[in-house]
């Protein structure tokens, strides 16, 4: 099998891969083994070097107890004690993990909001009302103070020192949000009066000059993305506040459908219309996880998950990839680090370590190259900076491969399912890729 590397078509310029500190921060801050942790995913030397970090901005479930929320972890504290008046003492254990993600190498910060404060919603609650699914949760009379309440938090963080580049104000706005977790359904038109509000008060305030803002966020590929640009993208002043398109990477098979089951397919109609309406935008990619029950730390699913990085970043060019979860506390298939509450003892995944196949050597401001396999088991995605390229090779095959390339690599970094991130010998041209396996191979340009 021959791969092939051409430096001289490039495509993207890549900011960092990231992961949410939602729904496990808030636990994992109070006990001992959170220093660990956050070593463990934002170190470059004793972990997987992540470079972005998401903070939940909440909406203060946590506090009123009010709403369908059964997981205590899926509610949120509030820093507001009354409007204008603010505690920033409160959230403090998923604080003190951004701080900490920050100094062992995250790069930036985005802050992000699944629901208004209560106060201000519709329903009281912080998700939508069952009886009015589709109804948007946040009345148009309260977007000022929405984006106000944001805002001070941003700037609180700002003026902390903390490299906050981003505010994302709307997460997933198409679903129906009635309980569960925090969220807040919107209309793109909505969506569109909401970040005008937003963009209008950020330009406001000086400090807030370097942060952007994100969104919108939408949940699937398939469902409503034109509109929900639009929204973020059509109005100009929302325009200068913003430098990408953020979306989510889920996609839930619909069966017997296979029109709407072909992923590749979607990514490539969104990649081409964005190309069309909005040339030279990039596009983010700010959350995903594998939506399956069970605690699966094998190869079965970090394979799932490197075919879903290699299909956003070959075909949509995405600039950012982010998982929602870092850490899972319960039996399902997200997080790449388990935790066993309350003792707080960890058990590691292979989507850890293959994320770490990707975070630890791509670098930040690495432009991607093209790459091609003549195995169609074998798919390679390649990254060059600072005369060195970082090349991914993701074998999906049950049998060994030999990679033969135009070089000889310097490094060969292997995940199976026996290995985490070794470091194997590099064999001049010829690489032996192990069977189910993520391997990063290093070498410097000629």
């Amino acid at each position: 099998m021959n791969i092939l590397i051409d430096p001289r078509k490039t495509f993207q310029t890549f900011s960092g891969f990231g992961a949410s500190g939602a729904w496990w921060a808030q636990a994992v801050g109070a006990l001992p083994v959170r220093d660990e942790i956050s070593r463990l995913l934002y170190s470059k030397t004793d972990g997987i070097g992540l470079t972005s970090y998401r903070y939940n901005i909440g909406a203060g479930s946590k506090e009123s107890g009010k709403g369908d929320i059964g997981n205590p972890l899926r509610r949120t504290e509030c820093f507001e004690t009354a409007p204008g008046e603010y505690d920033f003492s409160r959230d403090a254990n998923a604080v003190y993990m951004m701080r900490q993600a920050v100094k062992d190498g995250a790069k930036e910060i985005t802050l992000f909001v699944n629901s208004p404060l209560e106060r201000l919603t519709r329903s009281g609650a912080a998700h939508c009302d069952k009886r009015l699914p589709f109804l948007d949760n946040l009345p148009k009379k309260n977007y000022r103070a929405f984006a106000v309440y944001c805002l001070d938090v941003t700037e609180h963080f700002v003026n902390e020192g903390l490299p906050v580049r981003y505010l994302s104000p709307v997460n997933e706005p198409f679903w129906v949000w009635n309980g569960g977790q925090e969220g807040c359904h919107y209309h793109p038109h909505s969506a569109k009066r909401l970040l005008r509000v937003f963009a209008k008060e950020m330009d406001k305030r000086p400090a807030l000059d370097k942060v952007k803002l994100a969104g919108l966020e939408n949940g699937d590929i398939r469902w409503r993305n034109h509109a929900y640009t639009n929204a973020l993208l059509k109005d100009p002043q929302v325009r200068r506040r913003t430098d990408a398109v953020d979306l989510h990477s889920y996609f839930l098979p619909i069966l017997p459908f296979a029109f709407f089951n072909d992923r590749p397919a979607f990514l490539r109609r969104f990649k081409k219309w964005m190309d069309r309406r909005y040339p030279g935008v990039p596009v983010r990619m700010s959350e995903w996880t594998h939506m399956q029950g069970g605690r699966d730390k094998g190869m079965a699913s970090a394979l799932v998950m490197a075919n879903v990085m290699w299909e956003d970043l070959t075909i949509l060019n995405v600039c950012a990839w982010q998982h929602w979860i870092a850490v899972s506390e319960v039996d399902y298939c997200d997080g790449l680090i388990y935790i066993n509450l309350p003792e707080g003892s960890i058990e590691m995944t292979k989507r850890y370590s293959v994320t770490g196949n990707f975070s630890r050597y791509i670098p930040v401001g690495a432009v991607r190259v093209r790459a091609e396999s003549d195995d169609p088991d074998v798919k390679p995605i390649a990254f060059t900076k600072d005369g060195e390229t970082v090349l991914i090779l993701i074998n999906n095959a049950d049998a060994e491969k030999t990679a033969v390339l135009a070089s000889g690599a310097t490094r060969f970094i292997v995940t199976d399912k026996d290995r985490d991130l070794a470091e194997m010998p590099a064999d001049g041209n010829s690489l032996l890729l192990p069977p189910e396996s993520v391997c990063t191979v290093l070498f410097e340009n000629k």
